[in-house]
């Protein structure tokens, strides 16, 4: 498997299964596709995401229907608890083309990692659905570590414009940044005090350029 950032805007997700593993699904993908979620019953926090809900018993859907539910689909998650059901699932969305996540059952073609995301940074982390927990556990420690990401992002950002106006070589301007991302202080200003945060860059690393 090869690990992509995809831009699903417009894009059509199925979601079957309304329990609590649908939501988690719905919650990965609500506000960056066209989700559709069918069940026969939903869980209270569907009602928080953006989904389209259609009521339908899957244990007594026909194979046309079934069909009928996956046309012009690019991505289908089976969330099921019944594992035949969502190996039937998957067979349909092989046959037809379309990408394909198991939640319980034979594995498709989609794994989804554990995700943190901010303004302007989204890290994916994932085992491969060999260890989920591990992939949680780790992106809860990311998240521990680096609580002050975003503000990061935008100083390193304004200090490669800087950097492009005092240091010609790329070279030079890529070591400054690694140091300026190595120092700890740093990373614990910007979390309070972005001006205070900067004023160290310019001392430590732009003085005298």
């Amino acid at each position: 498997m090869v690990p992509l950032v995809l831009d699903l805007s417009g894009r059509r997700v199925v979601i079957f299964g309304g329990g609590p593993v649908g939501a988690r699904k719905a919650s990965f993908f609500s506000g960056e596709a066209e989700v559709t979620v069918v069940s026969r019953s939903f869980d209270p926090v569907f009602e928080t995401l953006q989904v389209r809900k259609v009521s339908k018993d899957l244990r007594a859907v026909s194979d046309r229907d079934l069909a009928g539910l996956l046309k012009g689909v690019f991505l289908a998650v089976a969330a099921t608890d019944d594992g035949d059901l969502n190996d039937r699932i998957g067979t349909m969305c092989r046959a037809s083309g379309i990408h394909f996540n198991n939640a319980r059952g034979t594995p498709g073609d989609v794994v989804l990692p554990a995700v943190t995301k901010g303004t302007h940074h989204g890290i994916a982390i994932t085992t491969f659905g060999k260890a989920p927990g591990m992939a949680r556990f780790l992106r809860e420690r990311f998240e521990a570590e680096y609580p002050g990401l975003d503000p990061m992002i935008e100083l390193t950002e304004r200090l490669r414009t800087e950097l492009k106006d005092r240091v010609p070589d790329q070279a030079g301007r890529q070591e400054i940044i690694g140091r300026v991302l190595a120092d700890r202080e740093i990373w614990d200003a910007v979390n309070r005090d972005g001006d205070r945060a900067w004023a160290l860059v310019e001392g430590r690393y732009l003085h005298g350029r």
